[in-house]
């Protein structure tokens, strides 16, 4: 039997998957989880063979609870799933070690099958994610002009992001009019949305 967790904020999908997987003959569902903090708990309670994450469940998110259960159970291979199919973050997920990235509105069989695949060691890309993913243009921003309008995202006031990055303001409110110009975007707000939409934050 392969055993999954499975990792989900909403409710219902989380049930509807534990569902269809305990209808495969091979696979069990040993635990389930509603944020990031949970999923890890679960996993190390558990120990199950794949863990099934959600990409934007509450933090830490999906890719992030990849990259640590690489770290404390690198036995346990991971498949993001994603509602949006945003294909900037297939590449995050890769890198942090998650085994399969697929939709959540693959055909339904489609999610056993990855589970099955990445517990024998493969791997497995959404075929549209993974060509989208390569067509995707290269944020424009710079480390530093990326940090800086990830911590403006929520308005915090530029003392504060100075504090944080330990910038000087003007140097803060340079590199987010950077971000603005070259996100083509009207103002903060919009550079920040612009910059979610492609993945980059």
């Amino acid at each position: 039997m392969i055993r999954v967790l499975l990792a989900d904020d909403e409710e219902l999908i989380r049930l509807a998957l534990a569902a269809l997987l305990d209808l495969e003959p091979d696979i069990e569902v040993v635990a389930h989880a509603a944020d990031g903090r949970a999923a890890l708990d679960a996993a190390l309670a558990h120990r199950p063979d794949v863990a099934v994450l959600d990409l934007e469940m509450p933090a830490p998110g999906g890719i992030q609870v990849a990259a640590e259960l690489a770290r404390v159970l690198p036995g346990c291979a991971t498949v993001i799933l994603t509602g949006h199919g945003r294909p900037a973050h297939l590449r995050p997920a890769l890198t942090a070690g998650a085994r399969g990235f697929l939709a959540k509105g693959a055909p339904g069989g489609a999610l056993a099958d990855v589970i099955r695949r990445v517990h024998a060691g493969a791997r497995y890309v959404d075929p549209a994610l993974a060509a989208d993913a390569l067509t995707l243009p290269e944020c424009p921003l710079t480390p530093r002009e990326l940090e800086t309008l990830r911590l403006a995202e929520l308005g915090t006031p530029v003392a504060v992001i100075a504090r944080r990055t330990h910038l000087a303001a003007g140097t803060v409110r340079n590199h987010l009019a950077a971000c603005v110009q070259k996100l083509g975007a009207a103002d903060r707000a919009e550079a920040v949305r612009r910059a979610r939409e492609a993945g980059w934050l």
